[in-house]
């Protein structure tokens, strides 16, 4: 026990480089006070409220894309329905009717001519009942049958499609058709690459309605292709003058696949981009997934808030898209000026709002530092230290005389004490040495006695085994003998199980030496022979089957050591018993037992280590910490607490060592290192 003393010869004396000084203490903490709120706490209000500007901004820009995506749609349908009603007017007309009713072709056909013009088709056709088909213009006739669009109205259903008339469909209609629907390609960044030169397949408003008379039905179409037209006007209608902001641009383009047949963009000043192609990304998205794309996206040779919608034929097929897009740089510009505007009037605030913030911090914190510093004087021993603060009447003030008040009495106090506590220490220092004395005495006797009761728990334990074990094993050898002697010739059918009981008979006798072994070690010493570990675990396995079959326990066996150990087999094979059994006792629900072999080098000197591990409940620390001391176990009534201890002698008289890893829940790994034969001590 120690010496209590008590020593108020000098209040605490702080290091100074322990904590910070109260002088910087005291200024930062008032300067965070006043300086947070405007430093910290702003910038990420403004910074969160700037972020979410900055996403409904980019939100805006993209409903508002998809607002005049629609609105392209709605005229693409448009145009579709026009084209559906004047045909099926034309069918329905009592001047068709007539011109029909003459059997004339080539009434028909100036018929056709005509009202083509008058309509605006690029081509006008009609199908009599017997599949005669006369068109207006043609200088040959492409197979209406395989149009899904003529099927339907052939089984009295109007129908209008987009569908993709392809270079041969085009020219049997008129060469023009298929001239206008030729497009060079022209090499486009970010495109799919294609060896493809040119698009001579034609996008076409395709209509077709049964007449009244039943008997055929007229099929028209208008070709997409080129058609600047169409494509103006979807750009007129979706960006009117002064919808967009200054600078920027709207833009509106039909694509046949990923080609530009109709566009207003530019590839130059008064060149439409005719003939380029779409990025990777967003033919992947609209032509391969049929989605619409509402994002940014490169058009051609700039950056552009893009709606790409995809256009179907008449057989269900993805054919080609639908653009709207206006040009992007302009309102990114006016999108970064907003910014650097919020900056910048920050920047501004903070120039002018600090430093008034640190004048008004300055009157608070120079008292205080005034106060600190006394303190300050005060740890150091200088007990007549005093603020005498002078000044304002205000709160600090008034705090600066309590503490020269306090201080005073705090000085008196500690006069008193340093008296009262000379006293103490002499009563103490006259308590505690016969205190000291006494106790040094119990721990003297404490340690003997628990020797004493080990020894004699060692002696009476080893007394009892050499009469209760050794009298029944002799017996029992003696009478294999006499049945041996019984059995005569037929003996020699049992030799491999009389073998293996004679051998358990002399592991037990061996075992009970260990046992007087560790109660007096100096008194034996074992047979050192040399032997593979691998070798005394195949006959180690065996003794211990019936237990293994007891629950359902795997074993792995991986002996790849080939050096010979200095340790004496039965000893090697009793340690290895002893951990076998330990692991199956901590399976009881059945588990995985490994043991493996390998050579291993331990502070220089060559060995070999042996492994036992399994997959049981594991141990404590608390419980690691004891498991080799003698008598000590787990197991209650059903443990003597010597198996690790006796294990632990044996393995170290041989030069060796053993250790053991465990955690509670993922099982335990008990490592034997012996030494090499050659290079055992």
């Amino acid at each position: 026990m120690r010496d209590a003393q008590i020593t108020p010869d000098a209040p605490p004396v702080i290091p100074p480089d322990s904590r910070l000084p109260w002088r910087k203490s005291v200024r930062v903490r008032l300067l965070a006070i006043a300086l947070l709120p405007m430093l910290v706490v702003m910038p990420l209000f403004l910074g969160a409220v700037v972020v979410n500007w900055s996403t409904r901004f980019d939100r805006l820009l993209i409903a508002k894309v998809n607002g005049e995506l629609t609105i392209a749609h709605q005229f693409l349908t448009r145009l579709r329905e026009r084209s559906s009603e004047r045909v099926e007017a034309l069918g329905a007309s009592a001047a068709f009717a007539r011109t029909q009713a003459t059997g004339d072709a080539a009434a028909i056909l100036v018929y056709l001519e005509t009202e083509r013009l008058r309509l605006g088709f690029d081509f006008l056709s009609f199908v009599s009942a017997d599949g005669t088909v006369l068109s207006s213009p043609a200088t040959a006739t492409p197979d209406p049958a395989k149009w899904p669009v003529v099927q339907a109205a052939l089984s009295g259903q109007a129908r209008t499609e987009i569908d993709i008339f392809d270079a041969d469909d085009l020219a049997a209609i008129s060469p023009e058709l298929a001239a206008q629907a030729r497009i060079m390609l022209v090499p486009t960044k970010a495109a799919l690459p294609t060896t493809r030169t040119e698009e001579s397949r034609g996008m076409v408003v395709h209509t077709a309605t049964p007449v009244a008379t039943g008997a055929g039905v007229l099929m028209a179409g208008i070709l997409l292709n080129r058609n600047l037209d169409f494509i103006d006007t979807i750009n007129d209608l979706v960006y009117p003058a002064a919808s967009l902001t200054e600078g920027s641009r709207g833009t509106a383009t039909l694509f046949l696949e990923d080609v530009r047949v109709s566009t207003n963009v530019r590839l130059f000043e008064n060149v439409r981009a005719l003939g380029t192609r779409v990025s990777v990304a967003v033919r992947s998205t609209v032509l391969d997934g049929g989605q619409v794309w509402l994002d940014r996206a490169f058009v051609v040779n700039d950056w552009y808030i893009s709606a790409y919608e995809p256009i179907t034929d008449s057989f269900g097929t993805r054919v080609g898209m639908l653009y709207v897009g206006f040009l992007d740089s302009p309102f990114r510009a006016a999108k970064q000026r907003t910014l650097w505007m919020i900056a910048a009037g920050f920047a501004v605030l903070i120039l002018f709002s600090v430093p008034l913030f640190l004048r008004l911090a300055r009157g608070i914190f120079h008292p205080l530092e005034d106060m600190v510093a006394t303190i300050a004087r005060v740890e150091q021993g200088d007990l007549g230290a005093r603020s005498n603060s002078t000044g304002a009447d205000d709160e600090i003030a008034r705090v600066s005389g309590h503490l020269d008040l306090l201080l005073d009495r705090v000085q008196e106090r500690d006069r008193q004490q340093r008296n009262w506590a000379k006293e103490l220490n002499h009563k103490v220092d006259e308590r505690t040495r016969d205190l000291r004395e006494a106790n040094q005495r119990l721990e003297a006797t404490t340690k003997q006695l628990v020797v004493s009761e080990k020894l004699a728990a060692v002696g009476e334990i080893t007394a009892g085994i050499a009469h209760e074990i050794n009298n029944p094993i002799a017996v029992i050898q003696g009478n294999l003998d006499v049945i041996r002697e019984e059995l005569g010739p037929d003996a020699a059918a049992m030799k491999t199980e009389f073998g293996l009981i004679y051998e358990q008979v002399h592991s037990i006798n061996i075992l009970v030496n260990k046992l007087l072994q560790f109660a007096r070690p100096e008194e034996y010493a074992g047979v050192i022979d040399q032997h593979v570990p691998g070798d005394v675990i195949n006959d180690s396995i065996p003794l211990i089957q019936h237990l293994l079959n007891k629950v359902a326990i795997s074993t792995e066996l991986d002996l790849r050591a080939d050096r010979l150990v200095a340790m004496n087999r039965t000893e090697l094979q009793q340690v290895l018993i002893n951990l076998l059994v330990n692991a199956i006792h901590a399976m009881p629900n059945g588990g995985a037992l490994r043991l493996r072999t390998t050579n291993r080098d331990l502070d220089g000197v060559e060995g070999v280590e042996i492994e036992v591990a399994d997959t049981g409940s594991g141990m404590s620390p608390d419980i690691l910490n004891n498991i080799f001391d003698p008598f000590y176990t787990t197991k209650q009534s059903e443990g003597t607490g010597l198996g690790l201890s006796i294990s632990q002698k044996l393995v170290t008289r041989s030069g060796g060592r053993i250790r053991v890893e465990s955690e509670p829940g993922k099982g335990t790994v008990f490592y034997i290192w012996v030494p090499r034969a050659d290079d055992a001590v």
